[in-house]
């Protein structure tokens, strides 16, 4: 793992994506210059990757809860984000 991939791994979601927010503002204004811009495009990547791992654990872990015709939990179940 290099540096900047560690460094990454190491933000929390919110910190992430503030910093990929930075890169895409970066990024729209075209004053970069091209080798600049390929470099924050990888880091932009890798932050892109990072906050969606980071939303897929915590889809993962998220649990409906099932009820019975009385409205009485009966099981948990894995949350389907479509339905």
């Amino acid at each position: 793992m290099n540096d900047v991939t560690t460094e990454i791994s190491n933000l929390s979601f919110e910190d992430a994506l503030k910093q990929l927010e930075g890169v895409v503002r970066q990024l729209e204004n075209g004053d970069v210059p091209l080798d600049d811009s390929i470099d924050l495009y990888e880091r932009g990547e890798a932050l892109r990757k990072h906050c969606q791992a980071r939303l897929d654990a915590a889809q993962a872990r998220i649990q409906r809860i099932v009820t019975d015709d009385q409205g009485k939990p009966v099981r948990t179940e894995a949350f389907d984000a479509d339905g």
